[in-house]
């Protein structure tokens, strides 16, 4: 077979976990399909490392909230019609989207209409368990195969008469959940100069650029608030690539000499390193848990967002360890909540709290033991419902 005959598969990633997730599919389907494949879509800087020639940058798409979406709408839309049509033109064997669902789905529903011979797969269910649960029939209708990241998530799909799969969280396997934390932490110290008896601070503000403007502020005011209550550690605030200079200005007025840290390698060994964390609620939560990080939820969104969200969000919990778990496990200070005044005395009593602090340890466990899927691991999983859709398992 000839490299232009090898199968071609698109592939659409929104955010930096759909980059993950992506960039770990495609090596996954190298390895199962001996290299005899190619790619094409959008995607970040780990697909890219994956091979993957990105149509736009996937920053583009990094929104959250209609208060954000809304001012960003014309330029959505128009990569929405671009990304279609260059599907339509490359004629994939098969469009994976990935997470992002109010740009993938858009995009997918009329690739479908409009090519319904087209496989399309989604990685990453929408949370269709968390609000808009009739959305889990809508996709039905132009998805041929979903991928669930969560064991409770297939049936939501399959009585809509959706192929689902449980294939695993990557979170459950990934660094943090790997021996040698003891190693990475001592590692980080050393190289930053952290005392081994000072307790460290992982301060994780969000990965969207939204995130930042709300979180940012408040975050670094608890923080003032927490050294004036005597707290004397370090704090280490590990980000993206493309955030750090935006983090270093922000975190110049910290007290303690924040440390700022980018690369994927570097945040898990900070996470090693940690006593306890401050983070947004996100994805992050889940790898805090994979890593044993005792940590404090904090998160706010728009007025107009938080409102609608009020009446469509079905689950008490913003945290996905307390979702999973069907308790609160980490504490969370959600929109009108989300206040230094309200977070420092929450994250000074965890940091001061070793019981609490191993009580959260222990639901960890119980969680990670909840994610873990096939025994290839979920990358291995998605590749082998990818390959079997284009007919080359």
């Amino acid at each position: 077979m000839t490299a232009s005959e090898a199968p071609l598969v698109y592939l659409i990633a929104g955010e930096a976990s759909g980059d993950a997730l992506g960039a770990s599919l495609m090596a996954a389907l190298k390895t199962r399909l001996g290299g005899a494949v190619r790619f094409a879509g959008v995607g970040g800087p780990l697909m890219a490392d994956e091979g993957l020639d990105s149509l736009f940058p996937m920053d583009d798409l990094a929104v959250m909230g209609l208060a954000e979406v809304v001012p960003r709408l014309p330029k959505l839309l128009t990569r929405m019609a671009e990304t279609r049509a260059d599907v339509l033109a490359k004629n994939p064997a098969v469009l994976v989207t990935i997470d992002a669902p109010d740009f993938c789905f858009r995009v997918a529903r009329k690739v479908k209409a409009l090519r319904p011979g087209l496989p399309i797969v989604h990685y990453g269910a929408p949370t269709v368990w968390a609000w808009r649960p009739k959305r889990a029939k809508a996709v039905a209708r132009f998805l041929d195969h979903m991928l669930c990241l969560y064991p409770f998530e297939p049936p939501y799909f399959t009585r809509e008469g959706l192929a689902a799969s449980f294939i695993g969280h990557p979170i459950a396997l990934s660094m943090g959940a790997q021996p040698g934390a003891d190693d990475r932490a001592a590692d980080f110290r050393s190289r930053h100069a952290v005392a081994a008896d000072a307790q460290v601070l992982a301060v994780l503000p969000g990965s969207r650029g939204g995130e930042l403007d709300r979180l940012l502020p408040v975050f670094g005011e608890t923080l003032t608030r927490l050294w004036a209550g005597g707290w004397r550690g370090r704090v280490v605030v590990p980000t993206l690539a493309r955030h750090e200079g935006r983090i270093l200005a922000a975190v110049q007025d910290w007290p303690g000499n924040p440390l700022v840290v980018t690369g994927n390698d570097e945040k898990w060994r900070a996470f090693a390193a940690a006593d306890t964390a401050l983070a947004a609620s996100g994805t992050v939560t889940l790898e805090l848990a994979a890593a044993g990080v005792p940590t404090v939820i904090a998160y706010k969104v728009s007025g107009v967002t938080a409102a609608i969200a009020r009446r469509l969000i079905r689950t008490p919990h913003a945290g996905l360890v307390s979702i999973l778990l069907g308790e609160e496990v980490m504490p969370e200070f959600i929109q009108d909540d989300c206040t230094a005044e309200r977070i420092g005395p929450a994250l000074q009593a965890l940091l001061g709290d070793e019981a609490a602090r191993a009580t959260q340890r222990g639901h960890f466990k119980q969680a990670m033991a909840m994610l873990q899927g096939p025994a290839d691991g979920p990358a291995a999983a998605a590749a082998e419902v990818v390959a079997g859709v284009i007919g080359r398992a």
